[in-house]
Order: structure tokens, then sequence, then C-alpha cells
């Protein structure tokens, strides 16, 4: 069902973008990354979170780095990572093809300033075994996203 959603939003939004189905699971960025022959960081990762205050949003960020939690707080103020239940009634995805295409219910999108190292990405497609590549830049303009500065770089500390 999930995949299903993501192929309609792509038909609605007219975007020629075909999934990429693997035999093996890509739910990790190494095992993503390894499946699809391309960097760690050329993986989109979507993360879901509550804010302080109740909202729920997505953090896209590319797969080689991690949340900075000071600059996550100095961005959004506290917040932590949605359970994986409530990941999957929010996105309609399950935890490791989680993406911010198709979801069940409208949610903010914040777009990590790591993915511009990168010309194109591939985010999961709504399963642990999918994925799209899609340029950075028809990424935000599809899911409306607010671009953030909200990790750190793989070689300094999280």
């Amino acid at each position: 069902m999930s995949l299903e959603s993501v192929r309609a939003f792509f038909a609605h939004h007219g975007v020629d973008a075909p999934i990429l189905i693997t035999p093996q699971t890509t739910a990790t960025v190494a095992t993503a990354a390894a499946a699809h022959g391309v960097s760690p960081g050329q993986i989109a990762k979507t993360l879901a979170f509550r804010l302080a205050d109740g909202r729920d949003i997505l953090v896209v960020a590319a797969g080689d780095v991690r949340i900075d939690h000071g600059k996550f707080k100095r961005t959004f103020g506290k917040g932590k990572m949605l359970a994986a239940d409530d990941v999957v009634r929010l996105t309609g995805h399950p935890v490791g093809g989680v993406c911010p295409f198709g979801l069940a219910t409208p949610m903010p999108v914040h777009l990590d300033a790591s993915l511009q190292a990168y010309t194109d990405m591939l985010p999961a497609a709504g399963s642990i075994d999918s994925a799209v590549r899609i340029s950075v830049h028809d990424m935000a303009r599809l899911t409306q996203g607010v671009w953030v500065d909200v990790c750190s770089p793989p070689s300094a500390p999280a």
C-alpha cells in the first residue's frame, strides 16, 4: 500500500521517476547504498520527529550525516524521534521505507543542507526494498520542503 501511495503521488505530480525495487532490503543507509551502487551520503534518509509543541515533522538528510542536537534545538526547539508505530501511522510508510512522498498525513518536510552536496539523491519509496532517484531540486519542489541546517558532517561529532 505504501509503495502504491508513492507511485500515486508521482503520477499526480507528473513525475517520471522510476521506482527501483531491489531483491534485498534497503532499510538502512548502508544496505541501500550497496544495493544501488552509490555512496552512503547519496541515500536520502527521512526522519520523523515530534516537537515539544506537539507538531510532527519530517527531516530529510544525506545518509552519512547525523542530527546535531544543538542545531536541531536552535532550529525547532525540543523534539524527539517518533516511535515506529507513530511513524507508520502518520506517514503510511514502514520504518526503513519512510520518504517524504505519498504521506498518509500531510507533514511539514524540512530538507537538511547536507542534501545540497548532491545533484540527485535516492530516498526510499515507501517500502524497505525500494528507492527512487530524484534530483534534490525536484525533491524540494515536490515536498515544498524548507531548507534547514540541523545535521553534523560525517567527520564531525554529533
